[in-house]
């Protein structure tokens, strides 16, 4: 591509209104594996763990859902033929972090194990912290629903 087309099609997408970043393939993949892919699929698999528990918990799941899991329900009702699409085009960079994903919870699963409070607050307070940086980017908002509209006929 020359550099002519290449700020072309950058011009393009800011007329359009669109923030250009540039990256390369391998970084964007990772980016949105960690951001976008990884987390659809830890909803995708929380819900169908919790599906498969309704013989045992009698219907308590949907019954005690809390704003997380409800949370992971609205993600998991996603269109499955483009997340499975998703997954299998980017396989490597969700594979990569699902592994790191895997070592972080082996992690934290001995820090629960072994009563490591400290290493459990430390990780706690750390992701807090990216979590206020979301919402000061603007990428989000600070109310611990996220700024949705509760509907008080629903019971």
């Amino acid at each position: 591509m020359t550099a002519f087309a290449h700020v072309s099609i950058i011009g393009f997408w800011e007329a359009l209104g669109a923030n250009v970043e540039l990256m390369t393939p391998r970084h964007h993949d990772l980016v949105l594996a960690v951001t976008s892919h990884v987390p659809h699929l830890i909803a995708y698999c929380i819900v169908g763990t919790a599906s498969d528990l309704e013989d045992v918990t009698r219907s308590e799941v949907v019954k005690y859902s809390a704003g997380g899991f409800r949370d992971f329900t609205r993600i998991a009702a996603s269109n499955p033929t483009m997340w499975r699409d998703v997954f299998l085009s980017h396989r490597d960079a969700v594979l990569e972090i699902l592994q790191r994903l895997n070592e972080d919870m082996m992690g934290l699963q001995r820090a629960i194990r072994w009563g490591n409070g400290d290493q459990l607050f430390d990780t706690f307070a750390r992701t807090q912290a990216i979590r206020r940086s979301v919402v000061l980017s603007g990428q989000d908002d600070s109310t611990p629903d996220f700024g949705r509209m509760q509907s008080h006929d629903a019971a």
